[in-house]
């Protein structure tokens, strides 16, 4: 009986250490249109990206210019040029970010526990847009669970590499 306690508060415990961790993971989902050829696509435009947040540290111009600044690199880094008329892609952003809670159950009867964690959610939507035709034709959203709001400004490098690596997309 005190053998089977020692293992479940053992378990119990290993399972919150391990907690906090997935919820500060990210994820990176991307999506596109398989009939295209993306090698057809050499220049891009960035369009008036929209961020969706009532929180200062990510609502301001410094994160507005430091989002267009990364996808230039990364588009670039890719082989596309940035050009001030007729581009093959038109590319748009929005960010948004919301506070969270996720509470865990565990153990049974009296001896159960119940614990809340708050977490800030932020999402970043790149959409690539074929000027032209003004289809949709590749989509990326990272989504990154953070404490604290301005740790998703300070993840924002790393959401759009991540999302870029897949661009262009192979084809399944």
């Amino acid at each position: 009986m005190i053998q089977n306690l020692r293992r479940t508060r053992l378990s119990v415990l290993a399972f919150l250490t391990i907690l906090p961790i997935t919820l500060c993971a990210q994820k990176i989902t991307t999506e596109f249109d398989e009939e295209r050829d993306f090698s057809d696509y050499r220049t891009f435009a960035l369009l008036n990206g929209k961020i969706h947040s009532k929180n200062p540290s990510l609502n301001n111009d410094l994160v507005h210019r430091k989002i267009d600044g990364l996808i230039r690199k990364r588009l670039t880094e890719r082989g596309l040029t940035e050009v001030p008329s007729q581009p093959d892609l038109n590319i748009v952003y929005s960010l948004g970010s919301g506070p969270r809670t996720q509470v865990e159950r565990y153990g049974a009867g009296w001896h159960g526990r119940r614990v809340i964690y708050h977490y800030t959610e932020g999402t970043l939507i790149l959409n690539l847009r074929d000027a032209r035709k003004h289809e949709l034709v590749w989509q990326a959203i990272a989504v990154e669970d953070k404490n604290d709001p301005m740790k998703i400004q300070a993840a924002l490098d790393d959401m759009i590499r991540k999302s870029f690596e897949k661009y262009p997309p192979k084809k399944k």
